[in-house]
């Protein structure tokens, strides 16, 4: 077997299901002795969602502290990424797509997966495909997409809701939580929005701290 290319920070697309995926690679100051990915899931598409959205670079700038390359991505219809919005189920056939993708290209020995909002529920869609070592998942929206058929596994997962969201309902993701087998590890932060506006360092930080817990 090829070894794996070094990792290079870099824009690129990347084929997808129905057409190219935009994708922005970034690289750990040191990568963990088992090369790690982590590919981060951005917010509604027809709400400004993107690969930009300054809690999915928080989220990457957290793993890559930790070690892992970080691949944030665009879903379909948004930035250079091909195809329009797909109510969820062709967010997840483009995230497992891109995981495939990123399995030959960079042969990763352990996947983390997070997401942010919208991104939170494609990750938790997809991720017993993926089976990956962590899953975190910031503000799922509980009472906006369809989370009753969605179950959390024995993954290692961490969930963080701002108490003050008035998109997602913080008493409804508590709600969904208590019905879990799997409980994850679940972080409320007191007068927080749900784009944790002037909390964005704090959430890195709690983020890079369980990952290195």
């Amino acid at each position: 077997m090829n070894n794996p290319p070094l990792c290079q920070e870099q824009r690129r697309l990347v084929p997808g299901s129905i057409g190219d995926l935009e994708v922005f690679i970034e690289c750990p100051k040191q990568q963990l002795a088992e090369r790690t990915l982590a590919i981060i899931c951005h917010p509604h598409p027809l709400q400004g969602g993107s690969l930009d959205n300054k809690v999915v670079y928080m989220l990457a700038s957290a793993l890559r502290q930790q070690g892992a390359i970080s691949l944030r991505f665009n879903f379909r219809g948004v930035g250079r990424s091909s195809g329009s919005f797909a109510q969820g189920v062709g967010e997840t056939e483009d995230l497992l797509r891109l995981a495939e993708w990123s399995e030959a290209y960079f042969a990763p020995q352990q996947l983390w997966l997070a997401g942010f909002s919208f991104g939170s529920y494609v990750a938790l869609r997809a991720h017993r495909r993926l089976s990956p070592k962590r899953l975190i998942l910031v503000a799922p929206p509980v009472q906006k997409w369809d989370f009753s058929s969605l179950t959390l596994s024995a993954v290692p997962t961490l969930v963080l809701q701002g108490d003050a969201d008035t998109v997602v309902v913080p008493k409804e993701v508590r709600e969904w939580l208590s019905t879990q087998a799997h409980m994850p590890d679940f972080i409320e932060f007191t007068g927080a929005d749900h784009f944790f506006h002037g909390r964005l360092t704090e959430l890195r930080e709690k983020v890079s701290q369980w990952v290195a817990g």
